[in-house]
Order: structure tokens, then sequence, then C-alpha cells
């Protein structure tokens, strides 16, 4: 039994290395799921469940390790005089290595920091190659509240779907069970009605989504206002009376930046205006 666990170890423990690789370099969820990312034949989903499962019985066969190596443990738990003691050099070495990574990791110290930001770095690169998805989840709205938060025709997109052969049982049916029963990912359903979306007209304007789109960080006040016909003047006064400092120029991220907030609450902000008009 001792050789099997030391073995489940070394096998448990590469199988582990592997799928951290592979989660670290891959684009971020709502990527993955939109466009139907796979890597060697597995989606984002089997790759994070092969690393949770494997994970566990890492952990079983691990305090099976310690079960069975438990004298050799003790061993170095005690000091010159044979006594057991739990600080003993060895052992604090390895606290506060351990703590130092753990905590470090919270406070953003290095060389941890640089960890997360190549990961980070990794998910940026992945995310603008495979594409980012209209909003978060977008795969798992139905096509009737897609093209309403898109402000694309459902009739038009119904027809060219069907132009397109794509086997439907109607606009309450989500994007994903679309894409799965005519083997696509929701991408590349989209772009064969993407082309259907409305052009506002003289005094009409896109409705304002409920959840910020991905690229809405980047976006100016500016911007913002003119694609939603808000009034300008009214949401500079409301992120003024919040606190903010901010400029018609400036984008979400900057104003958020310079000022410590979170984007989500700038956006919440100008939707309160939105809500109003409408």
């Amino acid at each position: 039994m001792r050789k099997i666990t030391s073995l489940t170890l070394i096998i448990a423990g590469f199988i582990e290395l592997v799928t951290s690789v592979v989660l670290y370099i891959m684009p971020a969820g709502r990527v993955a799921y939109w466009t139907d990312y796979h890597f060697l034949g597995l989606s984002k989903s089997q790759w994070d469940n092969i690393h949770i499962v494997v994970g566990f019985l890492l952990l079983v066969m691990a305090a099976i390790h310690i079960y069975y190596n438990w004298r050799s443990i003790t061993a170095y738990l005690k000091n010159k005089a044979k006594e057991l003691t739990f600080f003993t050099k060895s052992f604090t070495i390895a606290l506060i290595l351990s703590l130092y990574v753990a905590v470090g990791t919270l406070y953003n110290l290095p060389p941890m920091n640089y960890v997360l930001q190549l990961g980070e770095h990794f998910t940026t690169v992945a995310n603008k190659k495979y594409g980012e998805p209209p909003y978060g989840h977008a795969e798992l709205s139905s096509l009737k509240m897609f093209c309403r938060k898109m402000n694309i025709d459902p009739a038009q997109a119904e027809k060219k779907l069907a132009a397109a052969g794509i086997k439907m049982k109607g606009v309450e049916e989500s994007l994903l069970e679309m894409a799965r029963r005519n083997d696509l990912s929701p991408q590349k359903l989209f772009d064969f009605f993407k082309d259907a979306v409305r052009v506002p007209e003289a005094g009409d304007a896109f409705l304002f989504p409920e959840n910020p789109s991905p690229n809405f960080g980047n976006k100016t006040i500016e911007d913002i206002c003119e694609r939603y016909d808000l009034p300008l003047l009214e949401v500079m006064d409301k992120l003024k009376r919040a606190g903010l400092k901010a400029r018609a120029g400036d984008t979400v991220k900057e104003i958020s930046s310079s000022n410590d907030r979170n984007p989500m609450s700038i956006f919440e902000i100008i939707r309160e205006v939105a809500l109003k008009k409408e």
C-alpha cells in the first residue's frame, strides 16, 4: 500500500501540474463558454472537473502518505534533545515560507504578484484571440432576450438562422442549447445574425444594458452617452454628486482608478440616469 500511495501521489501530482498550467493560460470563463473553447479536445468545464477531482485524490493520498510516514514526520519535529516540539528550525522555516506565500498573495507581494500578473497577461491575450462575448454569460440568454439586449430584430435573426440551416425550437431557446444542437459555438451562431442589428433612427437609441459589456470599462462617458442617447450633463452631474472626479473624455476604468472605486459602481450610476430617462 505504501508503494501504491507514493506512486499515486506522483501520478496525481503530475496531472494536477498539467491541469494547473492549462487553466493558468486559458481564456476567462465567459470567453471559453462563449467560444466553446477546447484544449486537447477538452472544454474548460472538463479541465476544471479533472483539476478538482484529481486534486481531491491528491489530498486523500497525501493524508494516507502522512499516516504511513508519521514516525518520520514526528522525527522532523524533535529538537537535539529528542524532545517533540513544533518550533524546530525546519518547521519554523517551512511555516514562514508557507505564510509568506499565502499572505503575500493577498497583499500582492513579490514574487507572488508576478505569478498573478503573468496569469492575467495570458488570460488577456487569450481573450483577445478568441473574442469576448457581448456580455457575461450571453450564451445562457434566450434568443429573444439576447436580441433585446443587443438591439437586434428577433424576426430578422430567426430568418437569417433559418437561411443558414440552423435547427431551432424558437426564440425562447437559449443560444447555448441552439449551438449544441447544431454543433457550433454560441459565438459562431451569433455570426449568422449579428448584421441584423437595428440602426437607431433619429430620436431612437440603443437600450442601456442590464449588465456592463466586457469592453464597457474602455469606453468614455461621452461615448456611452452618445450610444445610449443619455444627457451628458446629467450623467456628469450624477457622477459629481456621487463624489467622483471625472471628465467626459475619461474612460470608466480611468475614473474608477483615479477615484479608487469599482467600475461596477460607475456603471450603476450611469444606469440610474438611463432608467430615469426610460
